[in-house]
């Protein structure tokens, strides 16, 4: 049994129907937050068995992994993250949320969780100046972005920068609340894999 936390999100979806098509048991853990939705979505997948839930719920946590060997961890609450005062519902939600799943899967022997990151932990990117190399620019000032200029400038002499592929080994740069939380996320699941012996992805 594969338990999807969010898996009726818009992705999680996606995966519990990849799941299912491979012959997978499932089970989808979903809080229906109504940010991103505020009922079952019809098209979540009828084979899987849907459970309304918080898994910030020691109690809900522990009840949904009963017979599950692998967790795809997709629950988080989404959005820009820029408001400071929405800083402890992204703690809540993502971390906190992330903790007490965990928790629960240590207590109940489940040893191997797949979590959903983004591509934010790394900030704006890579980029690269003609003139000096792989730079990283500074935030974008309010002022350029007022006047419509959008792209980044190298932060030595003011170039033009392109972009570049980012791989796993660009270092952590979350500028946004959003962000901060999925790298905490990242952090608490390694700590939890050298912990309990088990595996994350």
């Amino acid at each position: 049994m594969i338990l999807v936390t969010g898996g009726a999100g818009f992705i999680g979806s996606q995966i519990v129907d990849m799941l299912v098509a491979d012959g997978h048991s499932v089970r989808v853990l979903d809080l229906l937050l109504p940010t991103a939705h505020s009922e079952v979505p019809p098209s979540l997948n009828p084979q899987a068995e849907f459970i309304h839930g918080d898994v910030r719920d020691p109690a809900t946590a522990a009840a949904v992994l009963d017979g599950v060997d692998v967790v795809c961890h997709q629950a988080a609450m989404v959005g820009l993250g820029l408001n400071i005062l929405d800083l402890p519902d992204y703690v809540s939600h993502n971390d906190l949320g992330t903790a007490v799943l965990l928790a629960a899967m240590h207590r109940a022997g489940c040893r191997r969780l797949v979590l959903a990151s983004s591509m934010v932990v790394y900030g704006d990117g890579r980029y690269r100046c003609e003139a000096h190399g792989r730079v990283v620019p500074p935030p974008r000032r309010v002022a350029d972005l007022d006047r419509g200029e959008f792209d980044s400038r190298c932060p030595i002499g003011g170039e033009p920068v392109t972009w570049e592929l980012v791989d796993e080994d660009a270092p952590l740069r979350p500028r946004s609340l959003y962000a901060a939380s999925k790298v905490a996320q990242e952090h608490f699941a390694l700590a939890w894999s050298l912990a309990s012996g088990g595996s994350v992805t």
